[in-house]
């Protein structure tokens, strides 16, 4: 594609079956770029939202990556399985869903709003001793994966048809929503596990706004959906660099800024191009990586 700049990131709508990494290796072979990586996996059931980082735009894969995520999925009542998904063994079943009503689901959701502990699952692309635990559990090897603090800004019902229970998730990264399924179920004391899942946006980037697989050998779909680094940035704070400050930031110097708190990531411009991204400490932005040469 060389009609195209080489440095953005790509929003891709996942159909269900590949895996991601199967997916940025058709957009390595359509854009004949080797580098191209995604900001989040998404299981091979699961569809949706998959932002590809290309060329230099790789290396601000970390600051997409811990975006907030929303969902649309589908929870079945009454059946476990190992992977908490439909593509797992079945491993319990329950037929006390017949008994639930609506109230009784809603009490149980309630318990996983806000910031929760939530157990990862075993199925996972988590490392236990530097090894995925999948990996792991595939091999039938124990797998003690530790609770971490994940936020659920929203988890709400869209349709309650038994067994079947349709959710909207609104979540932070890192947040499983196959282990809010096994934890709903749980809760009801019934077991659950997902059978859809679809992811809808990433921050503020949306599903309807993503290319089909089909569109990566289109250089004109690509152009409409190609997303500059500096925008794709827009969430973070910004600071505007004039000539002097521009060149301290390019040798990786601390320079003055105004009005952001320290720890804070903070995108560096000149001239709607990106600089480079770094963090305020003492009221100076110190370069992190820098994206121009001169």
């Amino acid at each position: 594609m060389s009609g195209l700049a080489r440095d953005a990131v790509l929003p891709v709508d996942k159909p269900e079956g590949p895996t991601s990494h199967d997916v940025v290796a058709m957009a390595r072979r359509s854009l004949g770029e080797r580098r191209v990586g995604h900001t989040g996996t998404l299981d091979p059931f699961a569809s949706g939202l998959l932002l590809l980082c290309v060329g230099k735009a790789t290396r601000i894969a970390e600051f997409l990556t811990g975006m907030d995520k929303s969902y649309e999925a589908v929870a079945r009542l009454g059946t476990a399985t190992d992977t908490l998904d439909r593509d797992g063994e079945v491993v319990a079943v329950s037929e006390g869903w017949r008994g639930l009503g609506a109230g009784d689901v809603e009490r149980a959701l309630a318990g996983l709003r806000g910031t929760i502990s939530q157990v990862p699952p075993r199925y996972s692309a988590k490392k236990v001793g530097g090894v995925a635990a999948h990996r792991m559990a595939r091999r039938g090897e124990a797998v003690d994966l530790p609770p971490t603090q994940v936020t659920v800004h929203e988890l709400r019902v869209t349709f309650y048809r038994p067994p079947d229970l349709g959710l909207k998730i609104v979540c932070s990264s890192g947040t499983y929503v196959r282990a809010l399924a096994r934890d709903l179920g749980s809760a009801l004391g019934v077991g659950a596990h997902l059978t859809a899942l679809r992811r809808t946006a990433v921050g503020r980037f949306r599903v309807e706004d993503a290319l089909g697989l089909d569109d990566l050998s289109s250089e004109d779909r690509l152009g409409a959906r190609w997303i500059q680094p500096l925008a794709a940035l827009a969430a973070l704070p910004r600071t505007k660099l004039d000539e002097s400050t521009v060149a301290d930031v390019r040798h990786g110097r601390a320079v003055a800024v105004c009005d952001v708190p320290d720890g804070t990531p903070v995108v560096a411009s000149r001239e709607e191009v990106l600089v480079a991204v770094g963090e305020v400490r003492d009221g100076r932005f110190r370069p992190r990586k820098v994206f121009v040469d001169d």
